[in-house]
């Protein structure tokens, strides 16, 4: 995995809504399989988008 890779991985575990971040430690399974899927989602759709911000150099 290159660093662009991991830099897209990283930005959409940053936009995760606090409610996905609370879910990902709950003890129901259901709770936490729907907040992994969400997050997965969101992982999968930033990775084939891109984030839609432009770098300067």
């Amino acid at each position: 995995m290159n660093d662009n890779e991991k830099s897209l991985i990283a930005r959409a575990i940053a936009r995760a809504p606090q409610w996905v971040r609370n879910d990902l430690a709950a003890k129901d399974n259901a709770v936490r399989l729907r907040a992994e899927e969400t997050l997965t989602a969101m992982i999968i759709n930033i990775w084939e988008k891109g984030t839609g911000e432009t770098v300067e150099g």
